[in-house]
């Protein structure tokens, strides 16, 4: 009686006399892989949808059929020679990497024997025309040709393709078998509705499917030197699938001591449509495939602005960044979801990571996606910004804000709120107008809903950039405020005036709260360094608008990710790069004292000195790196120095007047690349642990590559070409630095000078403030149309004042006009809601303080 093999389509059947079931059910707990890329590559045309990544000489993880759906966990060689000698192609080979073009992501991966008996060279693209993976492969004999020397003849070895399925994002819950496809055989796994298939040029001398860890091919030809369980399905678990090359078909004799085949990795809804896939795809030259792929990316290369850094090519002879870093950008967008951008096509630790990982860093961040579109704006490729914005478009929430992170279809993964993921795409609007790339867009109803959103809920955040603690951040409060700014620009555009003043008074009252809520002077830290004061990473919020609670944790933050969980800090003691950012969108001068001093903190606390150049830590005290034994992050363990820092830096540098250190910190970056030019996340700054494969000043563990990262790199370069920093948002500099003046480029003309004191004092549901200076106009945000009713005498005399549309921001706002007061004066009130017909049945005051000075 026939059956049907689970995840097969209708009508592919076979005897249950053919069906030879693996051992070992369901396998070992399935693992990702390592996230040390050495490349990433995708075809252009969207008739393809696989992305693949390369790491120690082999295929990692390959996506199909978006970029955030990884399908496999790696594809690499067994080598057996004689005497059963076994060879793991990723351990036991020396790997160079190089790319076939300047830039472009497709690769010749040259992987040489250690003991230099053998060598494999292979060429890797995805075919631009079909969801398939290309890989042609020369194995090649060393040595002497009649044997003696590497201890054997041709027909001594034989060499294996171990693939590992990770249909779904998931190794568990796989199926996996050996068929035939129209007499083609082929390696096949499924799950859910994606399906796979392996096929070699040469055809398979032998081929079987078993079980991670218990019986698959790689244990069996470990053990025996060849195939010999005979398995031709593994159902349900963490499964692998081997393949014996034929060698002789492939061309190996005692003469060439060469073989050439083609592996070809098809993708489909099904079995037979990936099978089809795969075995098309073989009946086209690979060297005419190749060159398709390249040239598709020349082309792509070509048309950007920006192709050289400053100065040159990247140090040390690596590949140029600038190049290399557009094509990673893009590589990360997805075909059928234009303008989507995942973080990396990593796992961050991926070896110690399993299901319970689903997301890696193949997710959307809002804040990763924006920066990214901005680096393919840095380098001419203006079409990008276009893409990115219709689809944050398409993804923002109905209340105006974006996931913490998102897939492509805009379902959150995690669901905390970061207020600066809802600024920054306002801030890309702006960018993109400013330089001509919006074309007929229209982006205010994205800003407009993003901007009531910041309005409703800032300047408190509930997670800063890092994903780790609510409260005032430097770095949110500068996109916070800079984003105001720029959105009331696109509402004068949009002839609503009136709600670009209340965004500019927002953005006022905000900067003006900057270094109340984050700077801290007299501080032990102060003083060990020798500073009056600083910008803390983060300030702890509270209901009264004070920079600390109150109470027994009063003015702690919590350290995450620490070995010794539960420890916090006081806020005051805890600094970041992050405090850069008031510099980097446009709100304090680079040569401000406050921030000077601040860098000398940094420096003091953060900064690594390595071989490679300067590395700094997020924030002291930080947890998210190895732990000090090299060993892999797992919840837990020690920070690392981040390139992006660098990038940051330099930018700082910029706009102090110091464009040398900036090109320096340019080179840096480029000398923390991997040999292919991918920028890690993070780079190891602690002495070198060969056994881990960890170097002082080269990449660590963490995500490589860090796309955030390779987009900082080009906006850096683009801003040493312009000499002026490339996305520096104008409105924050022209209001607050220039007074009135006009925009200095890479200088301000007000260093150290206090931010305007705003007209209005801003109460708002999320921002109840307790203070208002004398001569402001106290203004009462609402949610819904209301009355506020209030009193300047303890309620002896009342007043009403309706809370009227603010604009079309579906916000309500009440000016309560209380004449002159004096310092001391309390304004009291109470709010009724016009639809309910109820009071809010709480009393507010505002007191009244004195003008600075």
């Amino acid at each position: 009686m026939p059956v049907r093999i689970e995840g097969r389509p209708s009508g592919e059947r076979r005897d249950d006399s053919t069906l030879r079931p693996a051992a070992g059910a369901p396998g070992m707990e399935p693992r990702w892989t390592s996230s040390a890329k050495s490349g990433v590559g995708t075809a252009l045309d969207p008739r393809s949808r696989v992305w693949f990544t390369l790491s120690h000489g082999v295929v990692n993880e390959v996506y199909y059929p978006r970029v955030d759906q990884a399908v496999t966990r790696d594809l690499g060689l067994l080598v057996v020679g004689p005497n059963d000698t076994f060879y793991e192609e990723k351990r036991d080979a020396a790997s160079v990497v190089g790319l076939l073009a300047p830039g472009v992501p497709g690769y010749r991966l040259v992987n040489t024997a250690r003991d230099g008996r053998w060598r494999v060279t292979k060429t890797v693209v995805s075919h631009p025309e079909h969801d398939v993976l290309l890989q042609h492969v020369a194995f090649e004999l060393l040595g002497d040709p009649d044997g003696a020397a590497d201890g054997g003849a041709p027909d001594a070895w034989r060499v294996f393709a171990l693939l590992s399925p990770h249909v779904g994002n998931q190794g568990a819950g796989n199926d996996a078998w050996v068929a035939d496809y129209k007499g083609m055989r082929a390696l096949f796994a499924a799950r859910g509705g994606t399906a796979l298939a392996l096929a070699a040029s040469g055809g398979w001398a032998d081929a079987t499917a078993g079980y991670v860890g218990t019986s698959d091919g790689w244990q069996d030809v470990r053990a025996h030197g060849r195939l010999t369980t005979g398995a031709n399905v593994a159902r349900d678990g963490n499964v692998a699938l081997c393949g014996e090359v034929d060698l002789a078909a492939a061309g190996l004799t005692s003469r060439s001591r060469r073989a050439e085949f083609v592996l070809s990795l098809g993708f489909g809804q099904n079995s037979a449509e990936a099978a089809q896939r795969a075995r098309l795809a073989l009946f086209d030259p690979f060297d005419a495939v190749a060159a398709a792929y390249v040239d598709d990316w020349r082309e792509f290369l070509v048309r950007g602005t920006l192709h050289a850094a400053p100065d040159g090519a990247a140090a040390g002879g690596a590949p140029d960044l600038v190049a290399v870093s557009t094509a990673v950008l893009r590589t990360h967008e997805d075909q059928r979801a234009p303008g989507g951008m995942i973080a990396s096509l990593s796992i961050p630790w991926g070896q110690s990571k399993g299901d319970h990982d689903l997301g890696g860093y193949h997710l959307i961040w809002p804040r990763d996606l924006v920066e990214c579109a901005g680096g393919l704006l840095a380098a001419g490729h203006y079409e990008s910004a276009q893409r990115t914005l219709r689809f944050l478009m398409a993804t923002q929430e109905a209340d105006g804000h974006w996931p913490q992170n998102m897939w492509l279809d805009g379902t959150p993964y995690w669901d905390g709120v970061q207020m600066d993921e809802a600024a920054f795409p306002i801030l890309l609007a702006d960018l993109a107008f400013r330089i001509g790339a919006l074309d007929d867009l229209d982006p205010w109803p994205m800003v407009r809903a993003a901007a009531a959103f910041l309005l409703r809920h800032g300047p408190v955040t509930q997670q800063d950039r890092w994903e780790e603690d609510a409260g005032y951040s430097p770095f949110t409060l500068a996109v916070e405020i800079a984003a105001l700014l720029a959105a009331a620009d696109v509402a004068e555009r949009a002839g609503e005036p009136q709600t670009a003043t209340v965004l500019r008074e927002a953005a006022d009252v905000w900067n003006a709260g900057v270094e109340r809520w984050t700077y801290v002077t007299d501080t032990p830290l102060a003083r060990r360094v020798g500073v009056a004061g600083y910008y803390a990473r983060i300030a702890p919020p509270d209901v009264a608008d004070a920079p600390s609670p109150t109470g027994p944790n009063a003015g702690f933050v919590p350290i995450k990710n620490r070995v010794d969980p539960g420890l916090a800090a006081r806020y005051d003691a805890v600094v970041s790069p992050d405090a850069l950012a008031l510099v980097r969108f446009g709100l304090r001068h680079a040569r401000d004292p406050r921030i000077l001093d601040t860098v000398r903190v940094i420096d003091a606390v953060l900064r690594t000195e390595t071989p490679t150049g300067p590395v700094w830590h997020r924030y002291n005290e930080d947890g998210y790196g190895e732990k000090e034994d090299g060993s892999p992050f797992d919840g837990a363990g020690i920070g690392r120095g981040w390139p992006l820092f660098a990038g940051e830096r330099g930018h700082w540098a910029l706009l102090a007047g110091d464009a040398a250190d900036a090109r320096r910190l340019l080179d840096t970056m480029a000398r923390q690349a991997s040999d292919g030019g991918l920028i890690p996340e993070q780079v190891w700054d602690a002495p070198d642990l060969p056994e881990r494969d960890l170097y002082c000043g080269r990449p660590a563990g963490s995500a490589m590559p860090l796309a955030w990262a390779h987009a900082e790199y080009l906006k850096l370069a683009r801003s040493l070409a312009d000499g002026a920093v490339f996305d520096l948002p104008p409105q924050p500099v022209v209001r607050y630095l220039e007074r009135g003046g006009a925009p200095g480029g890479s200088g301000h003309t007000s260093a150290g000078a206090a931010p305007p004191a705003p007209r209005v004092a801003l109460w708002a549901p999320q921002q109840k403030v307790r203070t208002m200076r004398a001569g402001q106009l106290l203004r009462v945000l609402t949610l819904d149309a209301a009355l506020v009713h209030w009193t300047t005498d303890n309620w002896t005399t009342t007043h009403d004042t309706a809370a009227r549309p603010v604009g079309t921001l579906d916000l309500f706002a009440a000016d309560l006009d209380a004449g002159v007061l004096r310092p001391g004066d309390e304004v009291r009130f109470t709010i009724r809601w016009a639809d309910a017909r109820a009071w809010a049945g709480e009393d507010w005051t505002v007191t009244v303080e004195a003008p600075p000075g």
